[in-house]
């Protein structure tokens, strides 16, 4: 299992600027570490992450695996295709004049799944409402209304 601080260093090192299309697979990098995020969130439910693929991705596959029993994991499904269609276009079209951007876009996702399953992680209810994490910002009211009223007593 990558840790969460791992993978974000990774995402935190991605030069999208420098992408060499004759060097090694940027898309198959950024794949891994979204699989990695996933892998977490399995083996945190105490499960042996799947080999298998679904249409083409192991990392569709690892979210089914991951929403099994747990309905609201669907709300990052989106992400986890957005990701695996940023890098069909990386490697299909390699040279592409949006080649940059559309690195910077997987790792931006990449990086949104990493939020979604470190806080789904941390607030069980994450993801019933939206990726906004409402459940989260209302951690952070109820924390500040309780500081409120530590300072009126």
């Amino acid at each position: 299992m990558t840790p969460f601080a791992d993978i974000e260093t990774a995402l935190d090192g991605f030069d999208p600027a420098g992408i060499d299309p004759t060097a090694a697979d940027p898309a198959g990098r950024l794949l891994g570490l979204a699989e990695a995020v996933l892998e977490n969130w399995v083996e945190a439910r105490g499960e042996a992450p799947t080999q298998e693929e679904r249409e083409g991705f192991r990392l569709l596959a690892l979210h089914r695996q991951g929403a099994r029993g747990e309905p609201s994991f669907n709300a990052c499904r989106e992400t986890g295709r957005e990701i695996a269609w940023h890098a069909n276009l990386l490697r299909l079209e390699p040279d592409h004049s949006e080649t940059a951007a559309r690195a910077t876009m997987m790792v931006m996702l990449v990086r949104h799944l990493l939020l979604f399953v470190s806080g789904k992680m941390q607030v069980a209810a994450l993801g019933e409402f939206c990726c906004s994490s409402r459940t989260l910002r209302s951690l952070d009211r109820d924390a500040a209304e309780m500081s409120d009223r530590q300072k009126v007593a």
